[in-house]
């Protein structure tokens, strides 16, 4: 992870059973265990009156204000409740030495990563979880902000029923500023095809590396010629091939919003898949199998990816 400002390390490392007293809510938090560190602070799996959370800590007040503002203004969106962990608590903890550190409580939220669930669950789950994705960046966007450091380290897919989630909002860049916190393989002034300006496209683009990283876990370089490479592992992913000509959009900044991103999606998750001309059976028999197959097997296909859609949008309307 890069960012726009010189980060120095942590002068903290809480042990689990570490104690967290708030100086001004007086609300105590007990450590379990380290969940991830990043640019401004470190974030902790906590206990507080038997309940479960996320604490994210920090000696740098100032940033530890504007992620909050963030999450606040994530709560102000009418009618949503999953851009971002919900926030529970803000306040500082100040040591016997007088050492003051600024610390926010947020939702823990429980689930797998992205990428374990698709290979768990089943290929077709990426369209659902990309409408989802792309459903509540439109609406991240319209609040003014770019979440900046899209990648599949900040998404979880939490169940009952399966819902993306995003666990950390670090990121979170203005519109029309400088994204203050990348990383380097979904950041596409590292692919030299963009810049770093907060907008839109910028997450959109991270969108799509976030794609390929399901199917490249270890990720690749850039090669000398960065543009070619990703086109390249675009068509070089049979699992891709749907999606190709709609991720390279993504990468060249053609959509003007998510929700055009998200619209074009939805409408090829839907489209029948078209039989090749070039596949013709050499035998009769083969060709007769192949005729059956195509009269039945697309129409079984869209039926089954209306269904599954149709499943998850009673299932979010049911719980949102």
């Amino acid at each position: 992870m890069k960012t726009n400002q010189t980060s120095k390390k942590h002068s903290f490392d809480l042990k689990p059973g570490t104690l967290i007293s708030g100086k001004w809510h007086n609300n105590r938090y007990m450590i379990i265990k380290l969940l991830g560190r990043g640019a401004i602070g470190a974030v902790y799996l906590c206990e507080h009156n038997g309940r479960r959370s996320a604490l994210k800590i920090s000696d740098k007040g100032s940033s530890v204000t504007m992620e909050v503002n963030v999450l606040k203004s994530f709560q102000k969106v009418q009618g949503n409740d999953h851009l971002g962990p919900s926030l529970l608590d803000v306040d500082d903890w100040v040591l016997p030495g007088g050492q003051r550190y600024s610390f926010y409580v947020m939702e823990y939220v429980h689930g797998q990563p992205l990428s374990t669930f698709i290979r768990t669950s089943g290929q077709e789950w990426l369209g659902i979880l990309l409408l989802q994705l792309l459903d509540d960046l439109e609406k991240l966007h319209k609040t003014g902000w770019v979440f900046g450091d899209l990648k599949t380290e900040n998404l979880i897919v939490a169940s009952h029923p399966p819902r993306l989630r995003w666990i950390d909002v670090g990121g979170t860049t203005q519109i029309g500023r400088s994204i203050k916190e990348y990383t380097e393989f979904y950041d596409r002034g590292y692919w030299q095809m963009g810049s770093r300006k907060a907008e839109p496209s910028y997450d959109l683009f991270a969108l799509v590396m976030v794609i390929l990283q399901i199917y490249y876990p270890t990720r690749f370089d850039k090669g000398t010629s960065p543009e070619k490479t990703l086109i390249d592992r675009i068509k070089s992913t049979p699992q891709l091939e749907k999606y190709a000509s709609w991720m390279k959009k993504g990468l060249y900044g053609k959509y003007t919003s998510s929700g055009e991103m998200r619209r074009e999606l939805s409408a090829l998750l839907m489209d029948k898949p078209k039989t090749s001309v070039n596949s013709a059976p050499a035998s009769r028999t083969a060709n007769r199998k192949a005729q059956q197959k195509n009269k039945s097997h697309p129409v079984m296909e869209t039926v089954c990816i209306l269904a599954v859609v149709m499943l998850f949008y009673f299932f979010y309307l049911l719980f949102a």
